[in-house]
């Protein structure tokens, strides 16, 4: 539809914002605001314009991806890919990091899971 003008930001339910904040900022990303509001949200942002926004409530540390580890399939957003250029120095720049894959797409993209289990795709194509 004509009125939509991009991606504002994306909303990622975590447990603990300093584990959050790590892991984001190895992937590039820099502390914006927060936290803030009723339901605690602290925010993110990439130089390519992409804003994350982390939700505060997620009350274990650890837990199962309810859209990506159960049997059961539910309904829901079950990864976010970013846009890269190279695979295999993505992937190389992860493993440095001390980041480890959770999959493959063929040749095109790599897949990571953050500290609460969210899939992030780095995708060439």
């Amino acid at each position: 539809m004509s009125f939509v003008k991009g991606l504002a930001h994306i909303g990622i339910r975590v447990h603990d914002l300093a584990r959050s904040r790590a892991f984001y900022e190895q992937l590039g990303f820099t502390f914006a605001w927060g936290p803030a509001g009723p339901e605690p949200v602290a925010a993110m942002n990439h130089p390519s314009g992409l804003e994350l926004n982390f939700i505060l409530n997620a009350p274990q540390a650890k837990e199962p991806n309810i859209l990506m580890d159960v049997a059961e399939k539910h309904a829901g957003i079950t990864h976010f890919a970013l846009k890269i250029s190279d695979v295999a120095a993505a992937e190389a720049a992860l493993n440095e990091a001390g980041i480890v894959l959770s999959g493959k797409r063929g040749t095109v993209a790599i897949f990571v899971r953050d500290p609460d289990g969210n899939v992030i795709e780095f995708a060439s194509d």
